[in-house]
C-alpha cells in the first residue's frame, strides 16, 4: 500500500458538477439509478459499520460504468465540432455529425471503446476502435456488433493509443478517457460525466439514512474515474478517505505515486482488464497525487475469490467491480486501524461492470 497522511486534509476547490449532465443522462434510452446494495454479513465479518457497493452491472443498457463519461464526452464533442449549444437533442448532433462526415476514434480494453460504439450508433455515426493484441475475441466482438470497425495493433493499450492517435490525424475525431500534454478538454469531459454515479451514491445514502460515506474505493485504469471520485468526495465537509486499486500486474498510479510523478510501466496480463493501463493521465495525476489517501494493488486470485463471494451473494460483478472489495479486506487485515475502518465506518465500494468471462487464476 502507498500511504498518503497529507489527503486527509486536502480540499478540492476547482470546479463543480456541471448541473447539464445528469439531466442529458435521464434523456438517453435505458437510463436507470443503478443500485446501492447492502452487505451487512461481510460487514460484520470485517468488524465495521456498514459496506455498500454501487453496482454498474446494467447502466443505460451496458455492462459497466463506462457510457456515463463517453455518452458526456462525445455528445459534447460532437456537439462543439458542429458547432450546436448544448440544448440539442441527441438527433439533431447526429443529423449535423453525419452530414459533416464525423467519425468516432479511440482505443479500449473493452468497455470504453463499447460505450463510444453504442454512442456512435445513437448518433448513426462511424467509430474505429483500437485494441491491444491481448483483447479477447468474445470482447472484441460485442464492440463490434455495436457498429464499430475494431482495429487489433501489435501490443498493449499505450500502443492502442498511439495507433488512434495517428488515425485520428488522418481525420477522425479522438474521444478518449486518457489525456496527455495537448490533449485535455474531452478528457475533462469524461470525468464530468462520471459524476452523475456520485450524484446518485449521495442521494441513495440520504435516503438510507446515512450522513454520507466515510470512506471510498475506486478501481484505477488510466485514472479518469479515480479523479471523479476524489474530486467529489474531497469537496465535501467532511470529507471521505479515499482509497484506489489497481492490479499487481498494473499499478501504474502506485508506481507513479511513490515516485511522485508520473511513471510510464510496462503491465502484465490481468482478468481486470479495464485496469490494465501503463500510464495515469495527466488530468487524473494532480487531483490523485494529492487527494488519495491510499493506493492499493490487488492479486488475480485474490480478486476472483472476492468475484465469487459477491456471486455468491447475487451480486454479478466482473473482476473490476470485485476489486474494490479485495482492496478493502486487505486493508481490514493490516491498515485497519490506520484508516479508521471501525463501526462508525459507511464504505462505498464501487463495482464498475458486471459478470463477464474471464480465464480462472491459478
Amino acid at each position: 500500500m502507498y500511504r498518503n497522511p497529507a489527503a486527509a486534509s486536502w480540499v478540492y476547490d476547482g470546479p463543480k458538477l456541471n448541473p447539464e449532465v445528469e439531466p442529458f443522462h435521464r434523456s438517453l434510452p435505458d437510463y436507470a439509478v443503478t443500485p446501492l446494495i447492502s452487505l451487512p454479513n461481510l460487514a460484520k465479518q470485517l468488524g465495521i459499520g456498514y459496506i455498500l457497493l454501487k453496482d454498474e452491472s446494467s447502466r443505460l443498457g451496458l455492462p459497466a460504468f463506462k457510457i456515463l463519461g463517453a455518452s458526456w464526452a462525445v455528445y459534447k464533442a460532437v456537439a462543439a465540432h458542429c458547432s450546436l449549444p448544448l440544448t440539442s437533442s441527441l438527433k439533431k448532433v447526429g443529423v449535423a455529425a453525419k452530414e459533416m462526415g464525423i467519425r468516432l476514434v479511440t482505443c479500449t480494453e473493452g468497455n470504453w471503446g463499447r460505450a463510444v460504439s453504442r454512442m456512435a450508433k445513437y448518433l448513426d455515426i462511424t467509430a474505429v476502435i483500437f485494441v491491444p493484441d491481448f483483447m479477447d475475441q468474445a470482447t472484441k466482438g460485442k464492440i463490434e456488433r455495436e457498429g464499430a470497425k475494431v482495429v487489433v495493433v501489435n501490443g498493449d493499450y499505450d500502443i492502442s493509443i498511439k495507433a488512434a492517435r495517428e488515425e485520428a490525424d488522418k481525420g477522425g475525431l479522438l474521444v478518449m478517457d486518457v489525456s496527455w500534454e495537448g490533449y485535455e478538454t474531452i478528457p475533462k469531459w469524461v470525468v464530468e460525466g462520471y459524476l452523475t454515479m456520485l450524484t446518485e451514491t449521495d442521494k441513495q445514502l440520504y435516503n438510507m439514512s446515512f450522513r454520507g460515506a466515510t470512506h471510498a474505493i475506486a478501481s484505477v485504469g488510466v485514472g479518469s474515474w479515480a479523479q471523479a471520485v476524489t474530486m467529489h468526495y474531497k469537496s465535501k465537509s467532511p470529507s471521505a478517505t479515499v482509497i484506489t486499486v489497481e492490479p499487481d500486474a498494473a499499478a501504474s498510479l502506485k508506481t507513479s505515486l511513490e515516485a511522485g510523478e508520473i511513471v510510464p510501466i510496462s503491465t502484465g496480463h490481468t482478468i481486470m482488464n479495464g485496469m490494465n493501463c501503463g500510464t495515469v493521465s495527466t488530468t487524473a495525476w494532480k487531483t490523485l497525487k494529492q487527494g488519495v489517501d491510499a493506493s492499493v494493488t490487488v492479486s488475480d486470485l485474490d480478486v476472483h475469490h472476492d468475484l465469487q463471494y459477491l456471486h455468491s451473494q447475487n451480486v454479478k460483478v466482473g473482476p473490476c467491480g470485485a476489486a474494490t472489495l479485495t482492496a478493502l479486506k486487505l486493508l481490514c487485515r493490516d491498515k485497519k486501524q490506520e484508516l479508521e475502518l471501525n463501526d462508525q465506518s459507511v464504505i462505498v465500494l464501487f463495482s464498475t461492470e458486471g459478470a463477464r468471462d474471464y480465464v480462472t487464476p491459478t
